[in-house]
């Protein structure tokens, strides 16, 4: 076994959430008066958690300020609440790595920027909870990636340790979390990746969750 323990990102990595994220930003947008988004807008706006994806789609269709970014979020999260797994789903082949992982007795969990009480209902309503001991999300005071501590917090709750952890994600902002926390990491080229990464070698990488390596 190659890990002691496996910890994902959410969206991007485990799901594409990125279709309920497009609609739930641009109601927030429509009821400001603003221009909708594409999915593709909204696919680089993810990585730093709904408070950015928030204030990086205000400045895209006019420009921001602290009082419209806090009204915006809200009408946000008021539409993204109300439904968030209409169009989410697993990636082909994730339920299958997770079972497979499973059956090896791997420590699971998931550390993500998406507020944790929206990513503990995505979990329970795709049935990703099962598998993972351990959900962190972001939290309220609570640094958030690529700050180490919440990613160091979810291996502690799994026992583990960083050496012998693996963090699986799909950008810039896990793999220099992963670095910072000195945790091996695995990435999903075919995530929401919207920066440079630093350089990775071809086993690092994996295309296809069929083919995860993990």
């Amino acid at each position: 076994m190659p890990h002691r323990a496996v910890v994902f990102d959410l969206d991007g990595t485990l799901v594409h959430s990125a279709p309920d994220l497009h609609a739930a930003v641009n109601a927030a947008l429509r009821d400001h008066g603003r221009a909708a988004v594409t999915l593709d807008q909204v696919i680089s706006f993810i990585g730093n958690g709904v408070s950015k994806l928030v204030e990086r789609a205000l400045i895209a269709t006019g420009g921001v300020t602290p009082e419209l970014h806090t009204a915006a979020l809200d009408r946000f999260m008021e539409s993204y609440n109300a439904d968030m797994t209409r169009l989410t789903e697993p990636y082909p082949g994730v339920m299958a790595c997770l079972q497979a992982l499973k059956d090896r007795g791997v420590p699971m969990g998931l550390c993500t920027n998406k507020p944790e009480d929206p990513a503990r209902h995505i979990c329970d309503v795709l049935g990703l909870s099962p598998y993972l001991s351990v959900i962190v999300g972001a939290r309220q005071g609570v640094a958030h990636k690529p700050d180490p501590e919440p990613l160091l917090s979810c291996i502690a709750e799994l026992g583990a340790t960083p050496a012998d952890t693996v963090y699986v994600g799909d950008s810039a902002v896990d793999c220099e979390t992963a670095l910072r926390a000195g945790v091996p990491f695995r990435f999903f080229t075919g995530g929401y990746l919207n920066s440079e990464l630093p350089p990775l070698s071809d086993d690092q990488r994996f295309d296809s969750w069929r083919d995860h390596g993990l």
